[in-house]
């Protein structure tokens, strides 16, 4: 939403805000750009007549007073993805589904484009290097926007995805995931089924054939559309580096692990059908990074290198571990999760996770009281979340200061090169993680 704003300054529109709680990023940004709302709250009164339209946030309530003060009004009112459409309806819109790899596949096509030197927009989970926003609305033709199947807003209480109407889309893969708002599989894979209906027919799906679910979905009811296939590509690994073999040559990528890999391919094909030749594309993507936080590196030397992932939901958990796995394969492998999200909190979804970490040499899972108090789930008993991942090396910490001694310990004995691997939606409350690692060089 901060983004959403910044960017429609830019454009010369004159841009106010609410929220009860800003934190950063996004109030050093919004400060940075002149925008930050003198103080925190609601103030109806600031929506007048004059007020074009209103966007709404996902998390506004529907009693919020400057909501009813703009329906009141009758002034348009548009939620996140709404106003995303409505501004890019005359655009071309690609697209990027499914419940892993949006943030790392759209920020793959977005590197490429800007590399082959394409006029686009974009919208994105995540910063990307490169590129100095995460939200961008201009007179491009294009525009390639992460799609996401949480609800739009308290009054569009259907999945973001519904709104953008693309002509070119990309499905990575379904996992169940958001328990709060899809209490079950079969609800959740059902938004996918009512997206896909929704595509236009002739329309253009880039599907994951190694994923069976997006392979059941997209053979039962993706007649409509002209469905792609992707999958693993040949490679072999190089000094630590994938290096993907094409019937045309070698590609050096710089990033971990299958599921990488497979995001690439994705990216690959949304290039061929904007018109980028395969080899071009490969070429534009060999120096891709990744998006922040997306396996990101945050620390290097020769006894230790660290990894920060936003890895969540248990498909992405198993991925990331294994990614880090296959590059390092003589490194001790600590993997670190925090269970953050209202999904991973809950005792009913927590089976879910069953094996995920068993691929680390040691894995710990933390979670905060506080977290579990602010989304007022009920307290978890450690012994049962070990139960649950199933893994005799697993320890589940729920106290920060034990969580940082416990790590600082386990680098400061260790016997060979380590790998850390830290994996979260949130902060681990605040850790200062690149401290910790620097003093255990």
């Amino acid at each position: 939403m901060h983004q959403l704003a910044i960017a429609l300054l830019r454009q010369g529109h004159q841009i106010t805000g609410s929220d009860d709680h800003i934190t950063d990023p996004a109030y050093t940004q919004l400060q940075l750009a002149g925008i930050l709302p003198e103080a925190e709250g609601w103030f109806p009164e600031r929506i007048t007549e004059k007020t074009d339209a209103v966007v709404l946030g996902m998390h506004a309530r529907e009693d919020n007073p400057e909501l009813v003060r703009a329906q009141a009004l009758h002034i348009p009112i548009y939620s996140f993805p709404e106003y995303i459409y409505e501004v890019s309806k005359n655009k071309k819109r690609v697209v990027v589904a499914g419940s892993h790899g949006k943030t790392t596949i759209t920020s793959m096509i977005m590197h490429m484009l800007r590399v082959r030197e394409f006029q686009f927009d974009y919208l994105v989970g995540a910063r990307v290097a490169g590129f100095p926003q995460s939200v961008q609305i201009t007179e491009a033709p294009l525009i390639v926007l992460e799609g996401d199947e949480y609800p739009a807003s308290v009054i569009e209480k259907k999945p973001k995805i519904f709104f953008y109407h693309p002509q070119i889309s990309v499905l990575s893969g379904i996992a169940w995931d958001h328990i709060n708002v899809y209490p079950s599989y079969d609800i959740y894979f059902n938004q996918f089924v009512t997206w896909l209906q929704m595509l236009e027919p002739g329309s253009i799906l880039i599907y994951n054939t190694r994923d069976p679910e997006v392979v059941r979905l997209v053979t039962q009811y993706g007649s409509h559309v002209q469905c792609i296939p992707y999958g693993m590509p040949e490679y072999e690994y190089r000094d630590g580096k994938a290096v993907i073999l094409t019937s045309t040559g070698k590609f050096t990528t710089s990033v971990l692990g299958k599921h990488n890999l497979l995001n690439m391919q994705a990216a690959i094909a949304v290039g061929q059908q904007l018109g980028i030749h395969a080899d071009e594309a490969y070429a534009s993507l060999t120096d891709f990074t990744g998006a922040a936080r997306r396996l990101e590196k945050i620390h290097e030397t020769p006894h230790l290198v660290a990894f920060r992932d936003f890895a969540h939901a248990p498909s992405k958990l198993k991925a990331t571990i294994e990614a880090v796995r296959e590059a390092y394969p003589f490194h001790q492998l600590i993997a670190c999760f925090e269970l953050h999200t209202y999904s991973s909190l809950s005792d009913i979804f927590l089976k879910q996770y069953h094996a995920s970490m068993d691929m680390a040499d040691k894995a710990i899972v933390y979670f905060s009281p506080e977290a579990l108090a602010l989304k007022k789930l009920p307290a978890l008993d450690p012994e049962i979340v070990k139960k649950q991942f199933g893994s005799d090396n697993l320890e589940v910490i729920h106290n920060k200061e034990i969580l940082q001694t416990k790590v600082y310990t386990l680098l400061s004995e260790r016997e060979k090169p380590v790998c850390l691997l830290l994996m979260s939606s949130g902060t681990f409350d605040g850790i200062d993680w690149n401290a910790l690692c620097s003093q255990n060089n």
